[in-house]
């Protein structure tokens, strides 16, 4: 498992958006923007189950996360690695993420079921 330095933190813990892959059942990439936080060593970001990268994740654990430097485009970390899902039945993630990045709370439609998605790194690039 590879660990996480201050610059990596710094970047991943700064309201920046990320943009998470997921492998589609084809093998295509699968990419679409996430709010994260980390948790120790991980990289922790939420979704509703039943969307495709959950089940993208439940078939193939294999992640990668980009997180640009918004005052340098040129510098970014990547950190690819492996998932696990645990339900997030509270919306605890959800709520600290949007308090991050939007400074409000956040409004499920009932009945949304929240995972938490943890990205355990295998390897960790910084860039710029």
């Amino acid at each position: 498992m590879a660990e996480l330095t201050e610059d990596v933190r710094k970047l991943l813990d700064a309201p920046n958006y990320a943009t998470v892959t997921s492998l589609n059942p084809d093998g295509g990439p699968q990419s679409s923007v996430v709010w994260v936080r980390t948790d120790g060593d991980d990289v922790l970001f939420s979704t509703v189950k039943g969307r495709r990268k959950p089940r993208n994740f439940e078939r193939d654990p294999r992640a990668a996360l980009l997180v640009i430097d918004p005052a340098n485009p040129y510098r970014y970390v990547e950190v690819r690695g492996r998932v696990t899902m645990t339900p997030d039945p509270e919306g605890a993630l959800i709520e600290e993420l949007s308090q991050k990045y939007k400074g409000e709370s956040w409004h499920d439609k009932p009945g949304t079921e929240r995972l938490v998605v943890r990205i355990s790194p295998d390897r960790v690039f910084l860039r710029g």
